[in-house]
């Protein structure tokens, strides 16, 4: 079975930083480019970040272009987006998600 489970969410003042990492489990992780989605309250799923199979390429939305970092470790089946500079308007539940299946998702909430 298919398993992504994100992981590294919580509590951060503006200007923070927190680092989400996602495992996968039930397939071959480095077959597989990997994404990270967020859903904000009352609003729907964004794209944020992708990065291909091998890592050796990500791009990003523009509002996280500079201030997010996806990578990933296909020898640990983990992939990884690096929060910096926080702003409220980045409070969202994060999701990773590879070709039809995503996690759980992991909060993070930006607040002072």
């Amino acid at each position: 079975e298919v398993q992504l489970v994100e992981s590294g969410g919580g509590l951060v003042p503006p200007g923070g930083s927190l680092r989400l990492s996602c495992a996968g489990s039930g397939f071959t992780f480095s077959d597989y480019g990997m994404s990270w989605l967020r859903q904000a309250p009352g609003k729907g799923l964004e794209w944020v970040a992708t990065s291909i199979s091998d890592g050796t390429h990500a791009s990003y939305a523009a509002f996280a272009t500079g201030r997010f970092t996806i990578s990933r470790d296909n020898a640990k089946n983990m992939l990884y987006l690096q929060l910096n500079d926080l702003k409220t308007e980045d409070t969202a539940m994060y999701y990773c998600t590879m070709p039809g299946k995503r996690g759980r998702g992991t909060q993070v909430t930006v607040s002072s």
